[in-house]
């Protein structure tokens, strides 16, 4: 038994998306009885939740400020140089976050700079230290046909000069 002008339906293809449809009559299960007929549904108003309460902010804004009386007839012009005030400030406001995120990043990274310089700066005072040893130096001038001295030093003292005195 086929509906004149009713597309066939699988059970299967109840649930693909999509369909909008409602089925005819006679396709219409109850998937709880395992597929026997059910009664028709199709005018049957569905019964809706009990709806909450919802408090917003703007609702509350709007029943205990009673701004809808100030708004009635539009916008009072007295306000608008307030309004202006208002958005300029809050435009300093962004743009004065924005500077000091920048700052941040820019502080965070300098200090990530200091620290590898502070690093490199041992490493190289360390380099430093071990080359200017005397056993070290010896051992890079001896390639230049230099080598260390075996007499200790000693002091030479100079005489006084008379003509030096005078001047």
């Amino acid at each position: 038994m086929r509906a004149i002008g009713c597309q066939p339906w699988t059970q299967d293809s109840i649930f693909a998306e999509g369909k909008t449809r409602p089925l005819p009559v006679y396709l219409r299960y109850d998937f709880l009885t395992l597929g026997k007929m059910a009664t028709n549904t199709y005018n049957r108003p569905r019964k809706t939740a009990a709806k909450r309460k919802r408090i917003d902010l703007f609702g509350f804004l709007e029943n205990y400020l009673n701004l809808g009386g100030i708004f009635e007839q539009g916008l009072p012009i007295r306000y608008i140089p307030h309004i202006f005030f208002l958005t300029l400030v809050g435009i300093v406001y962004i743009g004065n976050i924005h500077y000091a995120d920048k700052n941040t990043r820019k502080a965070d990274h300098l200090k990530r700079e200091v620290d590898d310089l502070r690093a490199d700066y041992t490493t190289l005072k360390a380099e430093y230290m071990y080359a200017s040893k005397q056993s070290e130096v010896s051992a890079k001038v001896a390639k230049q046909g230099l080598v260390e001295s075996s007499i200790p030093p000693y002091k030479i003292i100079v005489g006084k000069d008379k003509n030096r005195d005078e001047r």
